[in-house]
């Protein structure tokens, strides 16, 4: 068996570990960074919606289980960047009263361990990190800033412009939606149609290769190891010793003083899953039993709006956001944002319409302008992750908040044909889209009723981080990368990971 080592190992490459390992990397820390995959190439098919959505060229050929045991392909990527690399690039900060107790409809988000004030200036250098794009003063529940954005916001599309128009008309307040995108002056960036759900061939999208794995390589304090998937954690009572990896050329043994879990909220959970030992029964750092618990990935539908009379000529879409309901829908109840999709082509929808003509797909969205309807998915101890005993990942989920979901639908759908769009269309998601995952190694001051502390480090182990939508104990209702990258650097900055 092969063996390496470094001073920290960080398992993954998404948006958690390649922010991590930037910044540990930047502060003189030896860092070793195990993923799974490759990197994702550069190519023409990057571009290709057909390859993209219908072929899922970028997707592995991995199956899970539902509830009910059904299998389903993952909507997840393992390639360097992990997800960030398909992402829309949409980076919001939450708002302070997603870090407080919030009641809804049909229960409570709890409050978090640490305030939205504890983050915030982490949530600039994030921004910073990430090359976000923004503007303050449009948006109504936008919090408190102690820095402007890094970049201003991204110019609407003149059909976009004319929307947000439309919709002041009818008394909403849209505002400019936070990106990640490389608009900065001699920017990568072009503008292009093939972004959100799409790889970027020209490296302009702020995933976390481009922005957190390629500058720690280029410090020459981090290694990338990629071909490794990590099986378990190897363990003592109090510490990880090792992971054990399947490579490219036969088994390897990872040895670190220090080790960070960041590959996604499922696939950490499923990780300490498979790591149990006699000193740790039932999983590594699931002494409370909340290894795995708590599994939410938001409430979210996308919608498609149809104006028969104005074509969509829009070509960078995403945009533009509403809030106007995101923390009372009127009856002192959050209920959600919208946001602004990339434009969606007519070969895009074959993916889910595979019965409807390509031609009528096409003209349909050539007319229409296509929004992402998001709620907070409430969280649940019996909505979990787990493994079968043939060692699949099986999630269970039955999503928690969909009667506010279905009233911020209806609000949205109202507000569009008071706009003057003709008919709406719904596309929801299901469990495969596995979109914003979060919560399965939730974050808290209790060891007996949470996984991690608040820096993200194992109540059971001294060794061990998990720096990944995992730590969220509710969902909020924006995008999380940012708040994972804002928390990844405030781990690093304030915890013992660094030494």
């Amino acid at each position: 068996m092969e063996t390496v080592s470094a001073e920290v190992v960080v398992v993954g490459s998404g948006m958690g570990g390649g922010t991590v390992a930037r910044a540990l990397a930047e502060r003189g820390v030896d860092v070793l960074i195990l993923e799974r995959g490759e990197r994702l190439p550069r190519e023409p098919e990057n571009w290709f919606p057909r390859e993209v959505f219908v072929h899922k060229r970028y997707k592995p050929k991995e199956s899970w289980r539902d509830l009910h045991g059904n299998s389903f392909g993952p909507g997840v990527h393992y390639v360097v960047g992990g997800n960030t690399k398909v992402y829309g690039a949409s980076l919001p900060r939450l708002r302070v009263s997603d870090f407080e107790e919030v009641q809804h409809l049909e229960g409570r988000s709890p409050a978090w361990p640490f305030s939205y004030a504890d983050l915030e200036q982490h949530y600039a250098a994030a921004e910073r990190m990430y090359r976000v794009h923004g503007t303050t003063g449009e948006d109504p529940t936008e919090p408190w800033r102690s820095a402007p954005y890094p970049y201003p916001a991204v110019p609407h599309d003149p059909y976009v412009a004319a929307l947000a128009q439309r919709l002041r008309d009818v008394g909403v307040r849209p505002s400019s939606t936070s990106m990640g995108i490389d608009l900065r002056e001699g920017g990568s960036c072009l503008r292009c149609r093939t972004c959100d759900g799409f790889p970027c061939r020209v490296g302009a999208k702020s995933d976390a290769e481009t922005c957190g794995i390629d500058p720690a390589l280029a410090t020459g304090h981090a290694r990338l190891a990629t071909g490794l998937r990590v099986r378990r954690l190897e363990s003592t009572s109090k510490r990880v010793v090792a992971a054990l990896a399947d490579g490219p050329e036969g088994p390897v043994r990872v040895l670190g003083r220090r080790f960070v879990l960041s590959a996604g909220s499922v696939n950490s959970a499923a990780l300490l899953l498979a790591s149990g030992s006699a000193e740790h029964p039932d999983g590594l750092a699931n002494s409370s039993g909340y290894v795995g618990r708590n599994f939410m990935m938001h409430n979210n539908a996308h919608i498609a709006a149809v104006d028969l009379d104005q074509p969509n000529h829009a070509i960078f879409q995403k945009t533009l956001a509403v809030t106007d309901w995101y923390e009372d829908g009127g009856d002192g109840h959050p209920l959600g944002s919208l946001q602004l999709l990339g434009k969606v082509q007519g070969v895009m929808m074959k993916s889910w319409a595979t019965k409807v003509p390509l031609a009528v797909l096409d003209q349909l969205a050539h007319r229409s302008v296509e929004w992402l309807v998001m709620a907070e998915d409430l969280p649940d101890p019996r909505n979990r992750v787990t493994l079968d005993a043939d060692g699949t990942i099986r999630t269970s989920r039955v999503a928690r908040g969909m009667k506010q979901h279905a009233i911020l639908h209806r609000r949205a759908r109202r507000m569009l044909r008071e706009a003057g769009y003709n008919f709406v269309a719904t596309q929801p998601f299901d469990i495969s889209m596995n979109s914003h995952q979060c919560g399965t190694a939730v974050a808290g001051t209790d060891p007996t009723r949470s996984v991690l502390d608040p820096w993200c480090k194992a109540h059971d182990l001294d060794n061990l981080w998990v720096v990944d939508g995992s730590f969220f104990p509710s969902s909020g209702a924006m995008n999380p990368a940012l708040t994972i990258a804002a928390q990844a650097l405030r781990v690093v900055a304030e915890s013992d990971l660094a030494g």
